[in-house]
């Protein structure tokens, strides 16, 4: 495998430099002195940002692309074989890398490279740990795959040993990482495209934990069922975290405010360290935040100043993100896709003012609408109302017959109103004549959903 040498910079391009992940992992090699090309189906503010520090950005994939200068190509899962680029660099030799490759490589050049890993939940905690991080004055780098606002964007820069990002479990990407301290959320199944089960999924997060050195740290969370399992024979240092009493970080006495703002008391090791008030929902957030407690302890933040960094949070993009109103309807976004998250993000709805709860739901790849059917109907009973897009197709192509419509027969049988249409305009206007004021619509999915709100938004 091509090794990035960070005292000898070389030229690196990326095929789809304009995702929130790639463009972050550009701007770090920027910064290092690399020269830096990359190219993507279409133009962004972030490629605009990335073309104002030097590099040089392509609209479109070409072979043309791939210049003789390229010392080495980083793709993305999401780049099939017969991308033309991608083609070029096999032809002409050119060192390839995946982004989780390039990634663990960047990771090797900081003494604490902190990795928060989970099948949900992962940026908001990566934020969280983030904004403890600045709070205590630590000046960490910081990938995340989100838009924090604290930083104003995805990433930052800074001058410390300290690197954080978030660790995806999808193909086995995070097994390319090199963590000193990582967190793993919660595991459950998804991904089913790439994984067989949940046992082979568990299995994965167990080979991630095995790659903490001896004297790193896994912070994970006591509620995952049979977490020794993954936690048996490591050689780190190994802490819990949880809503249960014998976890050495537990969070009790929930209670959420006006706006579902979450508050707990904490208690480290069975200390009594006060109670944090969060400024983001939900049950899941305070598990997060108990996470990023966590690791702010374990790097010697004060109490005091991790409870401020946890206020100052306030989220990040498409995650339970006010849009504004219309009508006096409330439009909140979110980017929850698997029925756990969808249950997650719902119930901190419930706290959250309004008459009546709609939910606008598009349905993120067509095999794990096949393979969470069932789950998927049950979560949305939390909703008064659901209305259906069609399947946001992402990296697939509808081969298991799969659709909304069957999604929409599974929920109408267990008793949910809901509404299926094929186009956003079609779904536009019936919000505009169903929803009232005092009611919350909550956009939902990980595809383009969130462009119904924005467009309501700008009538």
């Amino acid at each position: 495998m091509y090794q990035i040498n960070f005292k000898k910079p070389c030229t690196v391009h990326f095929i789809g430099i304009g995702g929130i992940s790639m463009s972050g992992l550009a701007e770090i090699l920027l910064k290092a002195g690399f020269l830096v090309s990359g190219s993507d189906s279409n133009l962004s503010d972030l490629t605009k940002r990335l073309e104002t520090m030097g590099a040089v950005i392509f609209e479109g994939q070409r072979a043309s692309n791939i210049r003789k200068e390229v010392d080495v190509v980083v793709y993305t899962a999401a780049i099939h074989e017969d991308n033309e680029e991608l083609r070029a660099a096999r032809e002409k030799a050119v060192a390839l890398l995946s982004r989780a490759e390039l990634l663990g490589q960047i990771m090797k050049n900081y003494d604490t490279a902190v990795a928060i890993s989970g099948t949900h939940g992962k940026t908001s905690t990566t934020s969280m740990v983030a904004q403890i991080l600045l709070e205590g004055d630590k000046d960490p780098t910081i990938s995340v795959g989100g838009i924090l606002k604290s930083i104003g964007g995805n990433l930052r820069v800074g001058s410390s040993d300290i690197f954080v990002t978030e660790a995806c479990e999808y193909t086995n990407s995070f097994l390319s990482f090199y963590p000193t301290v990582a967190a793993i959320l919660n595991v459950e199944a998804d991904h089913l495209d790439f994984f067989e089960n949940l046992a082979d999924i568990r299995h994965s997060f167990r080979l991630f934990a095995k790659k903490l050195p001896e004297e790193g740290l896994l912070v994970i969370n006591k509620e995952i069922s049979n977490y020794q399992e993954i936690t048996k024979g490591l050689p780190c240092r190994v802490v819990t975290f949880g809503l249960t009493g014998d976890s050495d970080y537990y969070g009790k006495n929930l209670a959420y405010d006006q706006m579902a703002r979450a508050s707990f008391d904490v208690t480290v090791k069975g200390k009594d360290m006060g109670r944090v008030f969060l400024s983001v929902p939900g049950e899941h957030n305070v598990r997060n935040a108990l996470a990023a407690i966590a690791i702010g302890m374990e790097l010697s933040v004060p109490m005091e100043r991790i409870k401020s960094g946890l206020k100052r949070f306030t989220g990040t993009n498409r995650r339970f993100e006010k849009k504004g109103e219309v009508n006096g309807i409330t439009i909140i976004d979110d980017y929850a896709h698997h029925p756990d998250e969808i249950v997650a993000t719902l119930k901190a709805a419930k706290n959250y003012p309004h008459k009546k709860l709609f939910c606008l739901f598009q349905p993120h790849t067509y095999t794990r609408t096949k393979a969470f059917m069932e789950e998927f109907a049950a979560a949305f009973t939390l909703a008064d109302e659901v209305i259906l897009a069609d399947i946001y197709a992402a990296r697939e192509t509808d081969t298991l017959g799969m659709s909304s419509r069957l999604l929409q027969e599974k929920m109408e049988k267990i008793g949910i109103p809901t509404h299926y249409f094929s186009s956003f305009s079609e779904i536009e206007s019936f919000i505009l004549q169903h929803c009232e004021e005092g009611d919350l619509l909550i956009t939902m999915g990980a595809g383009n959903i969130v462009n119904v709100g924005e467009n309501l938004l700008r009538r």
